[in-house]
This record gives structure tokens, C-alpha cells and sequence, in this order.
């Protein structure tokens, strides 16, 4: 498999795995009230890709 198309595929790995909310292990509520919207995450994720959090 050459270096694009495992890209590729990864790439649409990636954007399976971030809207599946089956393996989320995050939830982070926003808002109050009735205007609360609620957010799912991957921990690994949020990880990587926030030094807050690390």
C-alpha cells in the first residue's frame, strides 16, 4: 500500500472512530439549565491534542 492511500485510509479511520460515540469516555456538559449542550470525547484525543491536559 503506498504512503497516500495508507493516509487516506487512516484519515477516514480516524473520522469513523471520532463520530462513534460507542468508545467516548469523556463527557463534558456546557451551558445551564435547559441550554446545557453535551460533548463526547476521546480521552487519548484530548490528550494529544491539549498540553492543558497533560
Amino acid at each position: 500500500m503506498d504512503a497516500n492511500k495508507l493516509l487516506q485510509k487512516l484519515s477516514q479511520n480516524l473520522l469513523e472512530i471520532l463520530n462513534d460515540d460507542k468508545y467516548c469516555d469523556i463527557t463534558i456538559e456546557v451551558g445551564d439549565g435547559p441550554y446545557v449542550k453535551i460533548f463526547r470525547a476521546h480521552m487519548n484525543i484530548l490528550n494529544y491534542r491539549s498540553s492543558y491536559l497533560r
